[in-house]
């Protein structure tokens, strides 16, 4: 819902009519910033987590122990390059020394990256190998020449942006296609190069605003309205421009010496209108998600755009509804992630719709300290945070996009600061873009899961869950490339059976059976770590091997924070994966309690 200095906050509440889900900038005064630690996993030996085995590699970078003949003889390193790539079944060549005293080794251009890890496995059990790594190709990591791109701090500021910078090295959004379900577009230069053929869906004229009902024609002619139009007590309304924002946020055009920078700039977005004057209704939007996805609506022609990525910035109140439900887990189906904003109620989001439903990703807002916006939407249906800002206190700490400056019908193209989980839901809808362009095999689920295996503790606080924290970009399309090692979004096996920690008292244990898999654990096993506690500082976690062996993720610090919502990286490759895995929690320090609510493991 919009909100400006000359409305009042209230949600669109017509019969049926579902509520665009922001509120604009208003006024502007100071406002501290201020930050909890986050919480990191506790240091482990290079030689344990550098290896990367499967990496992509073409030459190893092999540091030696001091005492090693290797660490001082090229002659020796040559010899055991190439009696390690013997045992290996490959053909492995010393090249030179580096002037930090490691060996670079050549593996040849055609290894896989099994073969890869045959190497590593060698280098790996000589006692006399400090570390191994591969030698990777850095590139130059520029800033975009977007001239408003300075005050997107949402993409990159270091207390609670997105770390989206960091992924464009990967992957720019190429080859996808964003549907974004909303109030269409209007014309702007900054972000026109990406849009593609949408749809206008709105049956309805008295909602249209356009003069007509369905047609191909998406452009959002206006939501304003007029006292006392939507409801017996309704304020009058400017209109928007909120699918244009939306758009923007995912996919402005870049690097073109102007305007913003779009989180997935190589992306397309295709605009389905669906949101007019007073809101939209369930209908028109159930065929907008069917036909963005890629499934018939009768009476519309065939998607030639068809979309890997949905985003609905919208919702109204009450559960989600079976009809709403089937058309999501048919786009689901056919291959489409659909992302939605969890509402801006300030209330539990298992209340709203689409938030409510499964087989989405439902993003609360978080503002540029990294706490839960006021606004947001919160619970247990929440996947994950997003920056959405808040413009209460500074404009500025909004999430600037593109717009249009007409109060009614469109003037001259703009853009300003907006606030509102339907800001936050398209920074998600862009890193799925980015995850789709880096990994095309990805499917819905494997998105989900590594978007929230790979996130961040929220800096801040989220009293009422905010799912697995605030999203990394960077993280995790590195995770989906296989360019860091981490999890590519594989199987997962979970744990919810929830297990209270006791003050001040013995560990507590959590299981997971774990079957199905071949050979040992991956050298990147992801654990997923979600507990309750209101002095996480007090606590120390292990996880426990099937065949006893201890890894700590935790060690027990002054974190005052509450809670806990991370996800932690363990070389589990010398462990059999099948087995029985257990998380092992105490509570080292009186006067809190806890919960361990849940926990996973990726493989």
């Amino acid at each position: 819902m919009r909100t400006s200095a000359s409305t009042r906050r209230k949600l669109i509440s017509a019969a049926a009519v579902s509520a665009a889900l922001f509120t604009a900038a208003t006024t502007s005064v100071a406002v501290a910033q201020d930050s909890s630690p986050q919480e990191a996993a506790a240091p482990v030996p290079a030689a344990q987590t550098e290896a990367a085995p499967g990496t992509p590699a073409e030459r190893l970078i092999v540091g030696y122990k001091s005492g090693a003949s290797e660490a001082r003889s090229n002659k020796a390193a040559e010899a055991d390059a190439a009696a390690k790539g013997k045992e290996a079944g490959e053909d492995v060549d010393f090249q030179r020394r580096l002037g930090s005293g490691a060996a670079l080794v050549d593996l040849g251009e055609k290894l896989t990256k099994a073969d890869v890890a045959d190497v590593v496995a060698e280098y790996q059990a000589d006692p006399q190998v400090a570390y191994v790594v591969p030698d990777r190709l850095n590139k130059p990591l520029a800033t975009p020449n977007d001239t408003e791109y300075g005050k997107q701090w949402d993409l990159s500021e270091a207390t609670a942006g997105m770390n989206v910078p960091g992924a464009w090295d990967v992957a720019t959004g190429s080859g996808v296609t964003v549907a974004v379900i909303d109030t269409g577009y209007v014309t702007h230069s900054d972000l026109g190069a990406n849009i593609v053929g949408g749809y206008d869906f709105i049956s309805d004229t008295a909602v249209s605003n356009d003069g007509n009902g369905r047609d191909s024609n998406p452009a959002d002619t206006g939501d304003w309205t007029t006292d006392g139009q939507c409801a017996a007590d309704w304020t009058a309304t400017t209109s928007s421009w909120h699918g244009t924002h939306v758009a923007g946020t995912i996919a402005a055009v870049t690097n073109n010496s102007k305007g913003i920078a779009g989180i997935a700039y190589g992306a397309k977005v295709s605009p389905l209108r669906v949101l007019g004057q007073c809101g939209g209704y369930d209908s028109d939007i159930i065929d907008a998600i069917t036909w963005a996805s890629g499934g018939s609506v009768s009476g519309v022609p065939a998607n030639t755009n068809v979309a890997k990525v949905i985003n609905m910035s919208l919702g109204g109140g009450g559960a989600c509804t079976t009809a709403t439900q089937s058309a999501i887990n048919a786009a689901v189906n056919r291959g489409t992630t659909v992302v939605v904003a969890a509402g801006n109620s300030n209330a539990n989001a298992a209340n709203y719709s689409p938030a409510s439903c499964n087989n989405v990703i439902s993003v609360a807002a978080a503002d540029r300290q990294g706490n839960r916006s006021y606004y947001s939407n919160f619970g247990s249906v929440v996947d994950i945070a997003a920056p959405g800002g808040e413009t209460n206190s500074v404009t500025a700490n909004g999430i600037l996009s593109t717009l249009n400056s007409g109060s009614q019908g469109p003037s001259s193209e703009s853009y300003e600061y907006y606030q509102g989980t339907s800001m936050a839901a398209p920074h998600i809808a862009g890193l799925a873009a980015l995850m789709k362009s880096a990994n095309a095999s990805l499917t819905p689920a494997q998105i989900e899961s590594a978007i929230k295996s790979n996130a961040r503790t929220l800096p801040g606080t989220c009293s009422g869950g905010c799912g697995s924290g605030l999203a990394d970009a960077a993280k995790t399309v590195q995770a989906v490339s296989g360019s860091s090692g981490g999890s590519t979004g594989g199987t997962t096996f979970t744990s919810t059976s929830a297990v209270a920690i006791p003050d001040n008292s013995s560990a507590i244990e959590s299981s997971i059976a774990v079957s199905g898999r071949s050979g040992n654990a991956p050298s990147a096993l992801q654990v997923g770590v979600d507990i309750t506690h209101t002095y996480r500082g007090d606590l120390v976690i292990d996880l426990v091997a099937p065949d006893g062996s201890t890894y700590r993720l935790k060690s027990s610090s002054s974190d005052s924070a509450d809670n806990l919502n991370t996800t932690y990286t363990v070389n589990a490759s010398s462990e059999t994966a099948n087995g029985t895995w257990k998380l092992r929690v105490q509570d080292t320090a009186a006067q809190d309690t806890g919960r361990l609510n849940s926990w996973k493991l990726t493989f």
